[in-house]
C-alpha cells in the first residue's frame, strides 16, 4: 500500500554504555538474510551513492577516529575497498555535490560555489519557495541521474540538493531524479528539524517541528524511511539511490536519547557559540551526529540484505567536503581531529579541506579489507559506476573524470590523472593542482595575486613546508597546469584568474 515504512528508533537501554548493542543490532542482522526463492535473469547492478555532510577524512574509525564509533561503515570497508587519497569536488557543499553528479572538475563546472541566484521572483512565488536555492544546473549538463536514467534505471535522492530550486533548470526532477526528497536549499537545511521538506515539487508537513533544537520529526529519519520505501519499491528494477545526507553538518542536532551514546565518557568543555542553534553538550551532540548517520548507512545495508541485494548493489559512501571550521556551532574538529594530520577545514583547498574518506563496496566484485592510494576525486565517479554498470560506452564527452573500475576491482591496468585541480572564488579565492606527490596551492588570490605555495605531499602530507624556492621547474610546471585546467566562469567571476 501507500502508507511509509518507519525507521525503528533504538531504544536507550542499547546505548547507555557506549555502543555493543548498536553493533549487534545493526551487523547481526547478516545472518538473516532472505533468499529469493527464484533467481531473475541477469540483472544490471544497483548503485548506492552516500554523501554525509561536512565530514572529516578521520572521523570514521576505519579512517582512524579514536573517540566517534562508526561500526555500519566500517563495515562497509571491511567488505570493500577504501581510499586513502581521494577528494572531494570543492571545499563546500553546492558545487562539491554537482561536481560530483557531473563529472567536471572546478575549473570547467558549471556550479563553483555556494551563491544563490537573482531575479527568480515569478517562480518563487509559484513554488511558494521560503529558502532561495541556489544556481540551477543547466539543461545542458548530464548528471548521473539522467545517464542511469536513459538506461532504465529508477532514481531517487533522499537528503540536500543545493543545484536548482523546484522550477528552474536544476529541479532535481528535471535532472534525472524520478524521486527527490529532503531540502532543496543547504540554507533549509541548517536545521535538522525542519518545519518542512520537499517531495519532488511538493511541500509535506512535519510534526511537531518548531525550529528548535529537539522537535518530533528528526529529518533524517525520515530520509531513511523513504530510501527503505524507494528500494522496496524498486526490488525488481536497477535503481540508483543518491543520498545526500545532511549529517554531521550544523546545527548540532540529534535525537536527545542518541547523545547518551556519549555524554558520559565525552569531556565538554566552555567556548563562545558562534551561529546556528547552541547545544548543551556539542561535543557530545556532535559525536552522536556522525553515529547516527553511520545508523542510518547500517538500516540501509540491512534492508539490502533482507532482501537479497547487496551482492546486486554497488556502494558509494564519501563526504562532500572537508569537516567544520572550529567551534562553530559547537563543532570541535580539534578535539575530534577531525581533518587527520592534514591542513584546512571546510573552505579551505588545503588538505583537510577537501581529501575526503571513500569507500566503495560490491561484494563478489570488490575485492574485500583493501585499501588504495591512487589520487582520485569526485568528478572520477561518474565514469566509474557508469563503467562498472555496464554503460561505459554512455559516458559523456568531455568530463575532466576517468574510470577508476581498475583500482576497484582490483585489476592493474588503472589510468591515472595527469594532475587534479580545484579553484574556488569564495574565503579570499584560492587555487590547487595536485601532480603526482606534489600539491600547488593559492590562497588569498583576490587580495594578494597569484602567490603560490609548493608541497611535497609524500613527504609533508601535512604542507608545512612551502618548497617554491627548492623546486622551481616543478613549480613552473604546475602553475602552467593551473592556467590550462581552467575556462573562465560568466557566473563565477575570478579576479587575477579571467582575462582581463
Amino acid at each position: 500500500g501507500s502508507e511509509k515504512p518507519k525507521v525503528r528508533r533504538m531504544p536507550r537501554r542499547f546505548i547507555t554504555s557506549c555502543l555493543p548493542g548498536y553493533l549487534g543490532i545493526l551487523l547481526g542482522i547478516t545472518t538473516c538474510v532472505q533468499c529469493a526463492s527464484t533467481q531473475a535473469p541477469q540483472r544490471k547492478p544497483n548503485v548506492i551513492v552516500f554523501l554525509a555532510d561536512d565530514l572529516g577524512y578521520q572521523e570514521l574509525g576505519c579512517y582512524g577516529q579514536k573517540i566517534i564509533q562508526t561500526p555500519s561503515i566500517d563495515a562497509l570497508a571491511e567488505k570493500g575497498l577504501r581510499m586513502t587519497q581521494f577528494y572531494s569536488g570543492s571545499p563546500v557543499c553546492a558545487p562539491s555535490r554537482g561536481m560530483l553528479l557531473t563529472g567536471k572538475h572546478s575549473g570547467h563546472s558549471y556550479v563553483r560555489d555556494n551563491r544563490n541566484p537573482k531575479g527568480l521572483g515569478a517562480i518563487k512565488a509559484q513554488y511558494q519557495w521560503e529558502f532561495p536555492g541556489q544556481y540551477p544546473l543547466p539543461p545542458e549538463e548530464t548528471t548521473l541521474a539522467e545517464a542511469l536514467h536513459d538506461q532504465g534505471y529508477a532514481t531517487g535522492a533522499m537528503g540536500k540538493w543545493g543545484l536548482g530550486h523546484f522550477g528552474t533548470t536544476g529541479d532535481p526532477n528535471r535532472q534525472g531524479f524520478d524521486l527527490f526528497y529532503g531540502f532543496n536549499c543547504q540554507v533549509h537545511a541548517h536545521n535538522h528539524y525542519p518545519r518542512f521538506l520537499w517531495r519532488n515539487g511538493t511541500k509535506e508537513t512535519l510534526p511537531g517541528n518548531n525550529r528548535t533544537l529537539y522537535g518530533e520529526t528528526f529529518s533524517q529519519d525520515r530520509f531513511i524511511e523513504e530510501a527503505i520505501g524507494f528500494i522496496d519499491a524498486h526490488r525488481q528494477d536497477p535503481f540508483f539511490l543518491f543520498m545526500p545526507f545532511t549529517i554531521p553538518h550544523l546545527s548540532i542536532q540529534v535525537p536527545e536519547w542518541a547523545v547518551g551514546w556519549y555524554d558520559q565518557t565525552i569531556e565538554e568543555e566552555a567556548y563562545e557559540h558562534k551561529g546556528y542553534l547552541p547545544h548543551p553538550k556539542p561535543r557530545a551532540g556532535y559525536a552522536a551526529m556522525v553515529t547516527y548517520l553511520d545508523y542510518g548507512v547500517g538500516l540501509i545495508m540491512n534492508k539490502l540484505r533482507s532482501l537479497g541485494l547487496e551482492e546486486k548493489t554497488l556502494i558509494i559512501f564519501t563526504s562532500d567536503n572537508g569537516p567544520t571550521y572550529n567551534r562553530l556551532g559547537g563543532s570541535d574538529s580539534t578535539f575530534f581531529e577531525s581533518a587527520g594530520v592534514f591542513k584546512g577545514l571546510k573552505g579551505s583547498v588545503y588538505e583537510g579541506g577537501i581529501r575526503v574518506p571513500m569507500i566503495a563496496s560490491w561484494p563478489g566484485h570488490i575485492p574485500a579489507g583493501k585499501t588504495s592510494d591512487q589520487p582520485a576525486a569526485f568528478w572520477d565517479l561518474m565514469p566509474t559506476i557508469l563503467h562498472m554498470t555496464g554503460h561505459g560506452n554512455t559516458v559523456p564527452e568531455g568530463l575532466d573524470g576517468i574510470d577508476l573500475s581498475p583500482t576497484l576491482l582490483g585489476h592493474p591496468e588503472q589510468n591515472s590523472h595527469a594532475y587534479l585541480y580545484w579553484e574556488f572564488p569564495a574565503y579570499g579565492g584560492q587555487q590547487a593542482l595536485r601532480m603526482g606527490q606534489w600539491k600547488a596551492v593559492r590562497q588569498q588570490i583576490f587580495n594578494e595575486g597569484l602567490k603560490t605555495e609548493l608541497y611535497d605531499l609524500k613527504a609533508d602530507p601535512s604542507e608545512k613546508t612551502n618548497l617554491t624556492k627548492q623546486y622551481p621547474a616543478i613549480l613552473a610546471e604546475m602553475e602552467k597546469h593551473m592556467a590550462e585546467a581552467r575556462s573562465p566562469s560568466t557566473l563565477y567571476p575570478f579576479k587575477h584568474l579571467d582575462p582581463h
